[in-house]
């Protein structure tokens, strides 16, 4: 109980949830993204399932974060993956012009992309999380649980955004290539090229966010051009 009246928890716990404020944007939006096509109702169970089921990934990964990024190429793999989900969320932008219905999978389908986008965006976050948590795993879990609603609040806010200036939409699948571009060089067998050639880092978050926009509309040409047809 002395340690819950502490100086240094309460610290702590601002430290945490000042933390996850900042680093949560790029999360709320991918949320945002992946729920944006449901049903209001589900919208709703969306973006409350995949904040708070990605928090408890958080709090998990915390455990084992550091030693998962020091493998070789465990950051490419994840960098790769976010560079398809980004694609796979700016083309679902022309089914919902089309079907009305982006999310046609239904809900799950959005929290498993919400899941599996937090899980590599996550990795190196959650290092700093643990740091400001000082091995405390009450202040942890603490933190992260207040963080939900922030997070919540985000991926809301921004799918009214989306609904109000779509060209959103592009920013926020352009955000996703750009952390994917980030994290590839991020990765532990690109770390002497990287310092050797500090500006590889900012060229591929670039490369990231353009082919993420491209491909993606690319795509979404192509369904558009196939449904005109049919």
């Amino acid at each position: 109980m002395d340690a819950l009246l502490g100086a240094d928890f309460w610290i702590g716990l601002l430290k945490i949830v000042w933390i996850n404020i900042i680093l949560s944007g790029d999360n709320a939006v991918v949320i945002a993204l992946a729920a944006r096509g449901l049903p209001a109702q589900q919208q709703k169970k969306a973006i409350m399932f995949g904040s708070g089921a990605a928090v408890v990934l958080r709090i998990a990964l915390t455990v084992v974060a550091a030693k998962l990024m020091q493998l070789p190429f465990v950051e490419v793999i994840g960098g790769v993956l976010l560079l398809w989900i980004g694609v796979g969320l700016l083309k679902g932008e022309a089914e919902e012009e089309d079907s009305g219905n982006v999310a046609k999978q239904g809900m799950m389908a959005a929290i498993r992309t919400i899941l599996l986008a937090d899980l590599v965006m996550s990795l190196d976050n959650v290092i700093a999380v643990a740091a400001a948590a000082g091995g405390n795993m009450l202040l942890l879990i603490l933190g992260l649980a207040i963080s939900i609603p922030l997070v919540i609040f985000g991926s809301t806010l921004m799918i009214k955004l989306m609904e109000r200036f779509p060209v959103i939409v592009t920013l926020g699948a352009a955000l996703i290539g750009w952390v994917a571009g980030e994290t590839i060089t991020s990765d532990h067998v690109m770390e002497a090229t990287v310092q050797a050639m500090p500006w590889l880092h900012y060229v591929a978050a670039a490369v990231g966010a353009v082919l993420v926009v491209g491909v993606g509309k690319w795509l979404q040409m192509r369904s558009e051009r196939r449904l005109a047809s049919a």
